[in-house]
């Protein structure tokens, strides 16, 4: 979604956003649906990256969320939560109403929202796990209460009256996207709210590798430099991964580093040479061949192919 509040990063060959408003970068931010199809008179955005969170409720509309290279249908009630880096789309059918909520992990951190909390809420997935939320008619009282005092708050800076509450508005808004969070997480499907693997404190070995991984899939290939850095053994890493995902600690990084190759095959004019380097490939043949033996196709031929989808 194009809007004053985004300004683009020259860094990444996918164009990626950090938080902005009016030139200044900022920690939190909010946009409606209609706001923006508005100012984009309902032309749809071209795939592009966050560097921050994003949380997307429609509630009325139709249309289409691409995010990474599935398609979501959108409509009223549903809710999709993006994390830094993820690669989107939104092609909005008709004129939408929702509500767009956007904070850095500078953000979290400030205000005392930790990563495990994060974590521990199954919201925001790495890589392109991340599913939609649907909210049932009737059962979004507390989310449009959360989100009607997040925008007054954020207007309050125009708004003579509550000029007062300046001084902690910050804290407030933090306040309540941790009760908005914490409402959605409520929502989520049985088998997902009582995911062991973050009963706890959230701050689990599985947790802690895949934020490894999404820190450095580029530069570590090998299970043993993720165990090492995670102190623990390779086989220790994989049977606990296995257990509880159903794929090995070798298969989620192979898997991770195809996410990228796609995305940057698909959403670049980078060259098959350009991408191997950038995922840390010193032979792009060894990339080619890596690519054949985890997805069954050549990396041209799934180039070739989604050019041909596209058109």
């Amino acid at each position: 979604m194009k809007n004053s509040f985004f300004t683009e990063s020259v860094a990444n060959a996918i164009p990626s956003f950090d938080l902005y408003h009016e030139d200044n970068p900022v920690m939190f931010a909010y946009r409606t649906m209609e706001e923006i199809w508005e100012e984009t008179g309902g032309e749809s955005d071209d795939p592009h990256r966050h560097n921050f969170y994003t949380i997307i409720w429609v509630k009325q509309g139709t249309g289409v969320h691409m995010i990474d290279f599935t398609s979501h249908e959108m409509k009223p009630g549903r809710l999709f939560f993006l994390s830094p880096g993820q690669v989107h789309q939104v092609v909005s059918h008709t004129e939408p109403l929702g509500l767009v909520l956007m904070f850095t992990g500078d953000f979290l951190c400030k205000h005392n929202i930790t990563h495990d909390f994060l974590r521990a809420l199954s919201l925001f997935e790495s890589g392109n796990t991340s599913l939609p939320l649907d909210i049932k008619e009737g059962e979004e009282t507390m989310l449009e209460l959360a989100g009607k005092e997040i925008v007054s708050l954020f207007n309050s800076e125009i708004n003579h009256v509550k000029a007062g509450c300046e001084r902690f508005k910050n804290e407030a808004v933090a306040s309540w996207l941790k009760i908005f969070l914490i409402e959605c997480h409520k929502h989520l499907p049985a088998q997902k709210n009582s995911n062991t693997q973050y009963a706890q404190t959230g701050n689990t070995l599985i947790g802690d590798f895949k934020d490894l991984l999404e820190e450095n899939f580029s530069k570590w290939h090998q299970v043993s430099q993720f165990a090492s850095a995670l102190s623990v053994t390779a086989d220790y890493l994989n049977n606990v991964i296995k257990d509880s995902t159903g794929v090995n600690a070798k298969e989620m990084i192979q898997q991770r580093i195809v996410l990228e190759a796609r995305r940057l095959g698909v959403n670049t004019s980078l060259s098959s040479k350009e991408i191997a380097y950038s995922l840390g490939f010193k032979d792009p043949a060894h990339f080619s061949k890596f690519y054949k033996n985890v997805t069954g196709e050549n990396f041209t031929d799934f180039r070739i192919g989604k050019e041909l989808y596209n058109k």
